[in-house]
């Protein structure tokens, strides 16, 4: 009786969230990162790494696998878990090699007919100097190109944070799924009111003008 009006009270509370609620939550240390997803629904699983231009971007993880006998190439963001881990990552903030990487990588799965599966968590590009000076921008731009024309499925899930550019740099599929507690947006809703409203102690009223859930997504055809 407990555990029903546990579940009960546990459904009532995250029916009737915020959208700033919901951004928050998406954010939860706590939450599955991709790696969580890859070691739980993908068999054997082969890392790729490198861009063939500049290096390896920890913060891009993408391999192929096989996901129920179906060969797919995941391109994923990868926060980490732990100090160490996030730093190895850089906090989910992919720079230009990571998108050189899941382009060059989806080129590949096209080449061999593979299905291209994404996974979006990142708060965004990484805006560092380096990364501008080895253009994030163009790097971002030249994936949205290359992908609007794969001649093969691309599904993109968003499992967390679907942060500005650096989410839609790997964002744009046939099929976008967001999970219930994900939001996905132009911009964060801190970044928002720092801009609009100069001041970003109001990111709450940003987030509502912005409807960045999941469930704002659907009702507004972007998500399917």
């Amino acid at each position: 009786q407990l555990e029903l009006q546990l579940a009960e009270k546990r459904k009532n509370i995250y029916d009737n969230l915020s959208r700033w609620e919901r951004v928050q939550l998406a954010r939860h240390p706590k939450r599955p990162y991709s790696s969580d997803f890859i070691s739980r629904i993908i068999d054997n699983w082969m890392e790729i790494h490198g861009d063939r231009c500049y290096a390896d971007d920890r913060a891009m993880v993408c391999g192929i696998g096989k996901m129920d006998d179906i060969k797919v190439m995941i391109i994923s963001q990868e926060k980490g878990r732990g100090t160490k881990n996030k730093v190895v990552h850089n906090f989910g903030m992919s720079r230009p090699e990571g998108y050189r990487k899941a382009i060059r990588l989806m080129k590949l799965a096209e080449k061999y007919n593979i299905p291209v599966v994404t996974i979006i968590d990142t708060p965004g590009a990484y805006p560092g100097l380096g990364a501008e000076e080895r253009g994030q921008a163009e790097a971002i731009a030249r994936n949205l190109f290359e992908m609007s024309t794969l001649q093969v499925p691309v599904i993109t899930t968003v499992i967390g944070e679907g942060a500005s550019g650096g989410a839609l740099g790997i964002g744009l599929g046939d099929v976008i799924i967001c999970f219930e507690n994900t939001w996905y947006s132009v911009i964060s809703p801190e970044g928002c009111a720092s801009i609009l409203f100069r001041d970003p102690v109001r990111s709450e009223e940003a987030a509502d003008a912005m409807m960045v859930t999941a469930k704002d997504l659907e009702g507004l055809g972007i998500a399917d």
